[in-house]
C-alpha cells in the first residue's frame, strides 16, 4: 500500500469537498420543498467524509496495478463531475443542469466501479457505497425538480 497515493487521491476529494463548502445550500435550498424521505442534515457530512476516504483507498489500490488505467481515468472524471455539481445546484440554482451533471456523474461512478472490480475486487467493493449514494443524490435532485418546478434557476 502506497499511502502517499492515498493522500494524493484524498487531496483530490478535498478539492471536490471545497466546492460544497463554498457553495452551501443557503436560504434558496432551505426554502425548497423536500421529499418525506429526505435524510437528516447530519447524514451528508458523515456520508461524504466516509465516501471520500473509501474512494481514495480504492484509487490507491488500483492506481499502481496493471490494467488500472481505464478505471483511474473514470475515477478522474467522476471527481471532476462531483466537483462541478455543487456550484451548479447550490450556487447557480440550476437543478435541471445539475441533474444532467448528476447523470454523467452516476455513469462515471458506475464505470469506475465496474473497472475497479475488474482489477481489484476490494477496490470495486469500496466503490459500491458511493454508487449507492450517488443514486440517492440523483433521486433527491429529481425530487427537488418535481416538487419545486419554479425554483430552477431562481435567485
Amino acid at each position: 500500500m502506497d499511502w502517499s497515493l492515498f493522500f494524493t487521491f484524498l487531496a483530490s476529494c478535498m478539492a471536490a469537498a471545497a466546492t460544497g463548502a463554498m457553495f452551501k445550500p443557503g436560504a434558496w435550498y432551505e426554502g425548497l420543498i423536500k421529499p418525506n424521505w429526505f435524510p437528516p442534515r447530519w447524514v451528508f457530512p458523515v456520508a461524504w467524509t466516509t465516501l471520500y476516504i473509501v474512494m481514495s483507498l480504492a484509487a490507491m489500490r488500483v492506481a499502481p496495478l496493471a490494467g488500472g488505467a481505464q478505471g483511474m481515468g473514470f475515477w478522474a472524471l467522476q471527481i471532476a463531475l462531483n466537483t462541478l455539481w455543487s456550484p451548479i445546484f447550490f450556487g447557480l440554482h440550476k437543478m435541471r443542469t445539475a441533474l444532467i451533471v448528476m447523470g454523467f456523474l452516476w455513469a462515471s461512478v458506475a464505470a469506475t466501479t465496474w473497472c475497479f472490480f475488474g482489477v481489484d475486487f476490494i477496490a470495486g467493493l469500496l466503490f459500491v457505497p458511493y454508487l449507492a449514494w450517488v443514486t440517492v443524490a440523483a433521486a433527491l435532485n429529481i425530487a427537488a425538480i418535481r416538487l419545486n418546478p419554479k425554483a430552477d434557476g431562481a435567485d
